[in-house]
């Protein structure tokens, strides 16, 4: 089992390093073709339509014909879509390479049901968590690698992350083993639909089913923290000294407190509590860090909240991520895991533009407070996620 994970994180190491590097540079390439602030928009929002789009079409396939198929083939798109980005020289071809990024990243739920199937479901919370530091790590060497990379002319990123692809393609092709798992080790609960658009269908129909509310609980929180966080740097400037030179650091501190937390201390924390209860705590310190978001004027309360929020995402993410494998059946684990990213796709594209209305008519801090509301109410859909997924926190007598 732990071979089989390692080779995944590595790959999905990789392959999230990649992506790193080309994303920053996306503005530049598109600016110096001419387009404007909203085609920017538009560049960026490409990749998570496509790959929202996708995810359950690639869950399904990878329950049909297997994971490690569905995963190669993914790196393969990503690195034709990599050649694109180095070369193309309009903004449709720019577009274009988006959308087959996209399609290539639609694998992300494969990857999450590979870890299940891979996993003891005792295990799984914390192997997913591992997983998410290690693409987390990615991303956060990437645009270092990028930026360097750069120095070698303008293609240089974006072949070089089309070559990475294709070697740990041929990495996963070599050392990377089908996973295998007894469907009688998983449940189904409210489980019915066999299609992609009848999974999604279910999750709006059906939110009562433990599978629904748990998709429910990760589209919110997901939407809440990735959505929000993207502006916080405009209330960063208007009330601290911080400019784009140092905002940076404040950032890379967000993304490394999430690493430390995932590979450090996540899986006590789960051994203490169990995946139900760390949720309810994961969810309740996401929402109180966005909160404090709202309330920052000094160093010491943008602390708070830059701690607060990696901690409730490390807790909530792969806790919620591991119920889900456990109250599907494994012959619909990836179907499910694709929908799980596509309905937290569309929260991401929804709450960024939800936030800029808030923020132009209501106030800066506004919409921080509103999803932390929103994060917090989700815990009305935790009642009785016991049955589904028992504490393994000792009994208190």
């Amino acid at each position: 089992m732990r071979g089989k994970l390692t080779v995944l994180m590595i790959t999905a190491f990789v392959d999230m390093l990649g992506l790193a590097m080309v994303i920053p540079l996306l503005p530049f390439y598109a600016t110096k073709l001419g387009a404007s602030a909203t085609i920017v928009g538009v560049l960026i929002a490409a990749f998570s339509i496509a790959q929202l789009a996708s995810a359950p079409l690639w869950g399904r396939f990878s329950d049909r014909y297997g994971r490690r198929p569905a995963l190669l083939v993914g790196l393969l798109i990503s690195a034709v879509a990599y050649v694109i980005f180095a070369y193309a020289s309009t903004l449709w071809l720019l577009l274009l390479s988006r959308v087959v990024q996209g399609l290539g990243g639609g694998t992300i739920g494969v990857v999450q049901a590979y870890v299940a199937d891979a996993s003891d479901p005792k295990d799984r919370a914390k192997s997913l968590g591992w997983l998410s530091a290690a693409t987390s790590f990615g991303a956060v060497v990437g645009p270092a690698i990028g930026s360097a990379l750069i120095h070698w002319g303008r293609h240089a990123p974006g072949i070089a992350s089309a070559i990475f692809c294709v070697l740990v393609s041929v990495f996963a092709a070599i050392y990377l083993r089908e996973s295998r798992e007894e469907a009688s080790q998983t449940g189904e609960h409210g489980v019915v639909p066999q299609t992609s658009a009848g999974a999604v269908w279910s999750v709006i129909t059906r939110p009562k089913e433990p599978a629904q509310r748990l998709i429910w609980i990760y589209a919110i929180a997901i939407g809440a923290f990735y959505g929000t966080v993207p502006t916080l740097p405009l209330i960063l400037a208007t009330r601290l000294p911080i400019t784009e030179g140092n905002v940076g650091y404040f950032v890379m501190y967000l993304g490394g407190m999430g690493v430390i937390v995932r590979a450090g201390i996540l899986g006590r924390m789960i051994e203490w509590l169990g995946e139900v209860r760390l949720t309810r705590l994961g969810l309740v310190l996401l929402a109180l860090g966005l909160a404090a978001v709202a309330t920052v004027h000094s160093y010491l309360t943008l602390l708070v909240a830059l701690t607060l929020m990696p901690l409730g995402t490390a807790f909530v993410f792969p806790c919620v991520t591991a119920m889900l494998s456990r109250v599907v059946p494994t012959r619909h684990r990836g179907l499910y895991m694709g929908v799980q990213h596509t309905f937290g796709g569309v929260s991401r594209v929804v709450f960024p533009l939800a936030a800029g209305v808030a923020m132009d008519h209501l106030g800066l801090g506004v919409p921080f407070v509103l999803a932390g509301v929103l994060v917090l109410a989700t815990l009305l859909l935790t009642n009785s996620m016991e049955e589904y997924a028992p504490s393994r926190a000792p009994s208190v007598t």
